[in-house]
């Protein structure tokens, strides 16, 4: 399954569970691919937010692309979240992943996206 986003084209990759969950479900599955800049680069995927700047792909699933960063840098805070905000990218089509694995193991889902084949 692809869709496009930014002008690019991302690969979804849906494990068996996770083809069987995204059948059960009335409303479609939100899912944002978040790029943290910050000291580091942070990737993670988080479900079921607002469905707001979100591409539909099908009928039971949309996704986001988020790039956002922190407000500083401070190695002193550990694994805290440090605050953040959107990072509005001029361009963002480069940032766009190249594919999204979503699974769903005991109703919990799980991601990850990436940018090399």
């Amino acid at each position: 399954m692809q869709f496009e986003l930014h002008g690019k084209t991302v690969d979804i990759r849906l494990t068996p569970a996770a083809e069987a969950a995204l059948a059960k479900r009335d409303t479609p599955l939100v899912v944002e691919m978040e790029l943290l800049f910050s000291c580091l680069l942070r990737k993670r995927v988080l479900f079921d937010g607002p469905a707001d700047g979100t591409v539909a792909v099908g009928d039971r699933l949309a996704v986001r692309f988020r790039p956002i960063m922190t407000r500083r840098c401070s190695v002193a805070e550990g694994g805290a979240q440090p605050p953040s905000e959107g990072f509005p990218l001029e361009n963002p089509r480069p940032y766009v992943p190249h594919w999204l694995k979503l699974d769903c193991r005991r109703g919990r889902w799980r991601g990850e996206f990436g940018y090399a084949d």
